[in-house]
């Protein structure tokens, strides 16, 4: 096989991006591969795994059998992703390790979306607790298990840096949930493989967080206005979409609702990344990091929005959070996903030996607290579907979800 001429994706970065020549390598050494980067590498291992196609058929904030149409917690990695790159691209930095933790983001996320998550969170407390971001670094470091010589995904330091703090520090003086413990899987972890949890996340890693906001912002609008529960004439209470309506209708007068929705959305995510684009520039124009270790040292992201965009997107949320997060029908469906989610901890753990064999091994050897956490992974582990099942074939009612 001849590997002349073919594109690596050591292409030019900027100073300050991360540069996968540089990469810190794996917990467990590996030889490098001929034709991809590490965090090419990376980003194939994370969308071959069991994790992420069961993204599929986890809720976003429609429980998937309501419609077809709805954005499943897949589709919303994939479109964080996308978003990702693009914010990526324009500010010179590595595209393939800003994808990897764009698709990796959500993997520890419960069945029934957050309502789950606060739910098993609820039945760990005596345990731990329970973490979607923790959990998602225990799915690629300990829960997958696909390949010979090591648990997990063995992905790179800097994706597992991205992973676990793209949101910002987890301590020090910049911690983005100030004196709140840092979750004890993370912990355990960062005592074998430092992943520096004082500081900022490359900018990589921060164009995926931002990604996160922006694609949610806009796609839960979408969703909203496809199930009834949003109408354009409420958001005309939100100051940016009736900036951005305002446009549409000018522009497209008698144009029917449908199609207003979507130039609504389109613009609203062109709007944002173009904001985040700009104000990024300008936080690194005032800084000037000659590298990604001058990225983790500074005392703020250097990826966000401007401050007016960031106002408008908290009023943005509020709205969403009044009208569509806490719909009456929404939460109805939430009182059904937290009964079921419920009712599958309490019984495994009355007879845990009621999962599948591969999780009951050396179940006897376990503690209390052990035993919780190993039905924790199984439960978060769960599509909407499987959990439905499972909580049918245990009990003699099972609450309806729609």
């Amino acid at each position: 096989m001849s590997l002349e001429g073919i594109g690596f994706g050591y292409r030019e970065r900027a100073p300050y991006a991360c540069d996968p020549v540089q990469s810190r390598g794996r917990l467990v050494p590996e030889a490098e591969s001929p034709t991809r980067t590490p965090f090419q590498r990376d980003r194939d291992r994370i969308i071959h795994s069991t994790a992420f196609r069961r993204l599929k058929h986890k809720t976003q904030v429609f429980i998937a059998h309501e419609g077809d149409h709805y954005r499943t917690r897949l589709t919303h990695t994939i479109e964080v992703a996308q978003i990702a790159r693009a914010l990526a691209r324009a500010l010179r930095l590595d595209e393939d390790l800003a994808e990897a933790v764009a698709l990796v983001h959500d993997f520890g996320h419960t069945p029934f979306g957050h309502t789950g998550e606060d739910m098993l969170n609820a039945c760990m407390k005596d345990y731990g607790g329970f973490d979607h971001n923790a959990q998602s670094l225990r799915i690629v470091t300990r829960l997958e298990h696909r390949y010979a010589e090591f648990d997990g995904l063995n992905l790179t330091w800097e994706t597992l840096e991205g992973l676990v703090k793209h949101n910002g520090p987890l301590t020090g003086k910049y911690a983005i949930h100030g004196d709140v413990a840092v979750p004890q899987p993370i912990l355990d972890f960062n005592a074998r493989f430092d992943l520096e949890l004082s500081r900022f996340a490359s900018l990589e890693a921060q164009c995926a967080a931002i990604a996160d906001d922006i694609a949610y912002n806009a796609h839960d609008i979408d969703d909203g206005l496809r199930s009834g529960l949003l109408t354009l004439e409420a958001l005309d209470e939100v100051p940016l979409t009736h900036r951005l309506m305002t446009i549409v209708r000018e522009r497209y007068p008698g144009l029917d609702a449908d199609r207003a929705g979507h130039e609504l959305v389109r613009r609203q995510i062109t709007v944002m990344v173009e904001d985040v684009i700009a104000e990024s520039q300008y936080r690194i124009r005032q800084v000037r990091p000659q590298s990604v270790a001058d990225v983790r040292c500074q005392d703020r992201a250097l990826v966000g929005f401007s401050p007016a965009m960031k106002e408008d997107e908290k009023i943005l949320k509020r709205f969403l959070f009044k009208n569509l997060y806490h719909h009456p029908s929404v939460m109805l469906r939430r009182q059904a996903a937290d009964r079921i989610l419920r009712d599958l901890f309490e019984a495994c753990m009355a007879d845990p030996y009621i999962m599948p064999p591969e999780w009951c091994s050396d179940m006897e050897t376990l503690d209390e607290a052990a035993r919780a956490r190993r039905i924790a992974d199984y439960l978060a582990g769960m599509t909407d579907n499987y959990a439905v099942r499972e909580h049918r074939r245990l009990f003699d009612h099972t609450p309806e979800l729609a």
